[in-house]
């Protein structure tokens, strides 16, 4: 599913592409601050510093942003996430290399992650209209498929022995949600390099591993 944008009109496709990128950044922040509700398009005009018809250029209204810094912030993660559940190695293995992948893109990306998880709350919200609620319902099942793929590389790992055998889906449901609760209480210092991200995410994951492991 992709989110409704405006024609380019002939605009140079990787200016527009970076462009759009950009709003989506700042979107993201401003969602994460101020919640969806009370975000407006003035706020992310600010943020980019630009009118609002800047922003009109490139999204049609506030909730085709909305829908597009989800979208957006799934297909980080899932670029990041699923070589490594193809990935050689036991079950374990790969599910280490994930969740490892998972806790890092989520630090990196915190805004949009957040974005993602308000707009798995909202999936019953009666004030979307139809056509928002179906697009939300398409992205929210784009999420269950990525918690699919972590169910079967679970289930895998109880195969070949490397996990403790205990049921696929609510083992992959609890690791998910143990990593994603990282974004209630994570916090980007300025300088944080990507190596203290990558120590912590694996650290994070060594915690919630270890209590999968044969004893």
């Amino acid at each position: 599913m992709t989110a409704d944008t405006t024609e380019t009109f002939g605009v140079d496709a990787a200016a527009h592409e970076a462009a759009r990128t950009t709003i989506l950044d700042v979107a993201a922040e401003v969602f994460q601050h101020e919640g969806f509700n009370r975000a407006t398009i003035d706020d992310i005009a600010e943020g980019i510093g630009a009118t609002k018809g800047r922003v009109y250029y490139y999204f049609r209204s506030k909730f085709d942003i909305y829908l597009a810094v989800y979208e957006h912030g799934m297909r980080l993660v899932r670029e990041a996430v699923e070589p490594h559940a193809e990935g050689p190695g036991t079950g374990r293995d790969r599910l280490i290399a994930m969740s490892e992948a998972h806790a890092e893109n989520l630090m990196t990306y915190l805004s949009y992650h957040n974005t993602i998880h308000q707009g798995i709350h909202r999936r019953t919200t009666p004030a979307l209209k139809a056509r928002q609620a179906q697009q939300l319902a398409e992205l929210n099942g784009i999420r269950e498929d990525y918690e699919t793929m972590f169910r079967r590389v679970v289930a895998e790992g109880m195969t070949d022995g490397s996990l403790r055998d205990e049921d696929p889906q609510l083992t992959a449901r609890m690791l998910l949600s143990s990593l994603n609760s990282i974004d209630s209480w994570f916090h980007t210092r300025p300088g944080q390099s990507t190596e203290e991200l990558q120590d912590l995410a694996a650290r994070i994951t060594r915690m919630l591993i270890t209590g999968l492991e044969i004893q």
